[in-house]
Protein backbone atom coordinates (compact mmCIF):
# COMPACT_ATOMS: atom_id res chain seq x y z
CA UNK A 1 0.00 0.00 0.00
CA UNK A 2 1.39 3.55 -0.84
CA UNK A 3 1.95 6.42 2.00
CA UNK A 4 -1.18 7.99 -0.06
CA UNK A 5 -3.53 5.17 0.10
CA UNK A 6 -2.48 4.78 4.33
CA UNK A 7 -3.94 8.29 4.57
CA UNK A 8 -7.04 7.53 3.11
CA UNK A 9 -7.60 4.16 4.92
CA UNK A 10 -9.12 4.84 8.38
CA UNK A 11 -7.66 2.60 10.40
CA UNK A 12 -9.70 1.68 14.04
CA UNK A 13 -9.21 4.55 16.16
CA UNK A 14 -9.03 6.97 12.78
CA UNK A 15 -5.35 7.77 12.49
CA UNK A 16 -6.00 7.89 8.60
CA UNK A 17 -8.02 10.83 9.20
CA UNK A 18 -5.50 12.48 11.70
CA UNK A 19 -2.87 12.22 9.39
CA UNK A 20 -5.46 13.79 6.73
CA UNK A 21 -5.72 16.51 9.65
CA UNK A 22 -2.53 16.84 10.22
CA UNK A 23 -1.53 17.39 6.23
CA UNK A 24 -4.13 20.02 6.20
CA UNK A 25 -2.51 22.02 8.91
CA UNK A 26 0.70 21.98 7.14
CA UNK A 27 -1.87 23.38 4.13
CA UNK A 28 -2.35 20.21 2.41
CA UNK A 29 -5.68 22.05 0.37
CA UNK A 30 -5.99 18.21 -0.85
CA UNK A 31 -5.70 16.41 2.61
CA UNK A 32 -9.10 18.80 3.52
CA UNK A 33 -10.87 17.88 0.80
CA UNK A 34 -9.75 14.09 1.30
CA UNK A 35 -11.72 15.02 4.63
CA UNK A 36 -14.84 16.92 2.87
CA UNK A 37 -15.38 13.53 0.89
CA UNK A 38 -15.05 11.30 4.11
CA UNK A 39 -17.50 13.13 6.81
CA UNK A 40 -19.20 15.42 4.05
CA UNK A 41 -22.59 12.72 3.90
CA UNK A 42 -22.44 11.80 7.74
CA UNK A 43 -22.88 15.88 8.56
CA UNK A 44 -25.25 16.09 6.15
CA UNK A 45 -27.28 13.51 7.15
CA UNK A 46 -27.26 14.44 10.75
CA UNK A 47 -28.44 18.13 10.44
CA UNK A 48 -30.98 16.87 7.89
CA UNK A 49 -32.33 14.62 10.55
CA UNK A 50 -32.14 17.60 12.98
CA UNK A 51 -33.88 20.26 10.90
CA UNK A 52 -35.85 18.32 8.47
CA UNK A 53 -35.43 20.15 5.34
CA UNK A 54 -32.73 19.37 2.54
CA UNK A 55 -31.63 22.91 1.53
CA UNK A 56 -31.51 24.02 5.02
CA UNK A 57 -29.32 21.06 5.92
CA UNK A 58 -26.92 21.48 2.31
CA UNK A 59 -26.26 25.57 3.53
CA UNK A 60 -25.27 24.08 6.73
CA UNK A 61 -23.41 21.78 5.66
CA UNK A 62 -21.18 23.92 3.54
CA UNK A 63 -20.96 26.14 7.06
CA UNK A 64 -19.70 23.19 8.98
CA UNK A 65 -16.69 22.75 6.45
CA UNK A 66 -16.17 26.03 6.16
CA UNK A 67 -15.69 26.98 9.87
CA UNK A 68 -13.76 23.55 9.81
CA UNK A 69 -11.40 24.48 7.28
CA UNK A 70 -10.61 27.82 9.11
CA UNK A 71 -10.35 26.17 12.43
CA UNK A 72 -8.44 23.16 11.55
CA UNK A 73 -4.78 24.74 13.05
CA UNK A 74 -7.08 24.30 16.23
CA UNK A 75 -7.88 20.88 16.64
CA UNK A 76 -5.60 18.14 18.28
CA UNK A 77 -6.13 14.18 18.65
CA UNK A 78 -8.32 13.66 21.47
CA UNK A 79 -8.52 9.68 21.05
CA UNK A 80 -11.75 10.16 19.17
CA UNK A 81 -12.28 10.04 15.08
CA UNK A 82 -12.49 13.92 13.52
CA UNK A 83 -15.68 13.02 12.34
CA UNK A 84 -16.97 13.68 16.06
CA UNK A 85 -15.32 17.10 15.41
CA UNK A 86 -17.24 18.14 12.85
CA UNK A 87 -20.30 16.99 13.72
CA UNK A 88 -19.72 18.64 17.10
CA UNK A 89 -19.95 21.92 14.62
CA UNK A 90 -23.17 20.85 13.13
CA UNK A 91 -24.55 20.83 16.27
CA UNK A 92 -23.47 23.88 17.31
CA UNK A 93 -24.93 25.33 13.82
CA UNK A 94 -27.90 23.61 14.15
CA UNK A 95 -28.78 24.92 17.63
CA UNK A 96 -28.00 28.74 16.39
CA UNK A 97 -30.27 28.03 13.50
CA UNK A 98 -33.11 26.74 15.35
CA UNK A 99 -32.62 29.58 18.62
CA UNK A 100 -33.03 32.09 16.23
CA UNK A 101 -36.52 33.57 15.50
CA UNK A 102 -36.34 34.11 11.91
CA UNK A 103 -35.79 30.67 11.50
CA UNK A 104 -39.08 29.64 13.18
CA UNK A 105 -40.75 32.50 11.47
CA UNK A 106 -39.45 31.70 7.87
CA UNK A 107 -39.82 27.82 8.52
CA UNK A 108 -43.01 27.04 9.88
CA UNK A 109 -44.75 27.40 6.42
CA UNK A 110 -42.01 25.93 4.32
CA UNK A 111 -41.83 23.05 6.54
CA UNK A 112 -45.48 22.14 6.39
CA UNK A 113 -45.24 22.41 2.06
CA UNK A 114 -42.04 20.26 2.16
CA UNK A 115 -44.05 17.44 4.98
CA UNK A 116 -46.98 16.83 2.20
CA UNK A 117 -46.57 14.15 0.07
CA UNK A 118 -46.49 14.82 -3.92
CA UNK A 119 -49.50 14.12 -5.89
CA UNK A 120 -50.59 13.28 -9.54
CA UNK A 121 -54.03 13.91 -9.12
CA UNK A 122 -56.05 16.66 -10.99
CA UNK A 123 -55.77 20.43 -10.27
CA UNK A 124 -59.05 19.62 -7.76
CA UNK A 125 -56.81 17.42 -5.30
CA UNK A 126 -54.35 20.57 -5.06
CA UNK A 127 -56.89 22.93 -4.18
CA UNK A 128 -58.04 20.14 -1.74
CA UNK A 129 -54.86 20.25 -0.29
CA UNK A 130 -53.99 23.83 -0.20
CA UNK A 131 -56.86 24.08 1.53
CA UNK A 132 -56.40 21.64 4.60
CA UNK A 133 -52.72 23.26 4.35
CA UNK A 134 -54.27 26.87 5.54
CA UNK A 135 -57.00 25.14 7.49
CA UNK A 136 -54.11 23.84 9.52
CA UNK A 137 -51.86 26.97 9.52
CA UNK A 138 -55.28 29.22 11.29
CA UNK A 139 -55.64 26.39 13.34
CA UNK A 140 -52.46 26.68 14.66
CA UNK A 141 -52.31 30.30 14.84
CA UNK A 142 -55.32 29.84 17.21
CA UNK A 143 -53.52 27.64 19.61
CA UNK A 144 -52.27 29.27 22.67
CA UNK A 145 -48.88 30.54 22.82
CA UNK A 146 -47.54 27.22 24.64
CA UNK A 147 -49.63 24.73 22.61
CA UNK A 148 -48.40 26.95 19.69
CA UNK A 149 -44.62 26.72 20.68
CA UNK A 150 -45.01 23.13 21.32
CA UNK A 151 -46.37 21.89 18.24
CA UNK A 152 -43.93 24.25 16.50
CA UNK A 153 -41.10 22.32 17.58
CA UNK A 154 -42.28 18.44 17.50
CA UNK A 155 -44.03 18.30 14.75
CA UNK A 156 -42.88 21.11 12.20
CA UNK A 157 -38.75 21.36 13.31
CA UNK A 158 -38.80 17.55 14.49
CA UNK A 159 -37.46 17.64 17.71
CA UNK A 160 -37.92 14.77 20.07
CA UNK A 161 -39.76 15.20 23.10
CA UNK A 162 -36.66 15.34 25.19
CA UNK A 163 -35.50 18.60 22.75
CA UNK A 164 -38.45 19.98 22.92
CA UNK A 165 -38.62 20.00 26.65
CA UNK A 166 -35.17 21.63 26.89
CA UNK A 167 -36.11 24.39 25.01
CA UNK A 168 -39.53 24.91 26.57
CA UNK A 169 -37.85 24.85 29.72
CA UNK A 170 -40.58 21.96 30.51
CA UNK A 171 -40.07 18.34 31.87
CA UNK A 172 -40.79 15.61 29.17
CA UNK A 173 -44.10 14.60 30.97
CA UNK A 174 -45.25 17.94 30.49
CA UNK A 175 -44.49 18.22 27.27
CA UNK A 176 -46.48 15.12 26.40
CA UNK A 177 -49.64 16.58 28.13
CA UNK A 178 -48.82 19.50 26.48
CA UNK A 179 -48.53 17.95 23.19
CA UNK A 180 -52.06 16.22 23.76
CA UNK A 181 -53.84 18.83 24.40
CA UNK A 182 -52.48 20.89 21.28
CA UNK A 183 -53.47 18.11 19.03
CA UNK A 184 -56.66 17.91 20.44
CA UNK A 185 -57.66 21.28 20.01
CA UNK A 186 -55.95 21.42 16.60
CA UNK A 187 -58.79 18.34 15.57
CA UNK A 188 -61.31 20.85 17.35
CA UNK A 189 -60.06 24.15 15.38
CA UNK A 190 -59.80 21.96 12.04
CA UNK A 191 -63.17 22.57 9.66
CA UNK A 192 -65.02 19.32 9.70
CA UNK A 193 -64.63 18.39 6.20
CA UNK A 194 -60.76 19.14 6.69
CA UNK A 195 -60.13 16.33 9.30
Amino acid sequence: MTAAAELLEPDEDGEGSWALVKASQNGDTAAFGRLYERYHDVVFRYIVYRMGDRGTAEDLTHETFLRALRRINSVTYQGRDIGAWFVTIARNLVFDQVKSSRYRLESTTDNIVDIAPPTTEGPEQLVLEGATRDALLRAIDMLNPDQRECIILRFLNGLSVAETAVKMDRNEGAVKALQHRAVKRLAQLMPDGVR
